[in-house]
């Protein structure tokens, strides 16, 4: 898969924990499990959206696109 999910390395910058982000944003830790080992097949806008407000970042630091 050529895009890649960086969330546990902003969680880490950001000192969070993942059962505090899926909390947050409203959606279960397993869910959350899937989206960051890349799993997903794909990701609601509004979920990206409720991510980065909560670890106040960019998507672009989430996903990362490599060929």
């Amino acid at each position: 898969m050529p895009i890649i999910i960086n969330l546990d390395v902003v969680l880490a910058k950001r000192k969070k924990k993942s059962i505090e982000l899926a909390k947050a944003i409203g959606i279960t830790e397993q869910n959350l499990s899937i989206l960051k080992t890349g799993k997903a097949k794909a990701v609601r806008i509004s979920t990206l959206d409720a991510i980065c407000k909560y670890l106040e970042c960019q998507p672009g630091d989430i996903l990362e696109y490599k060929e």
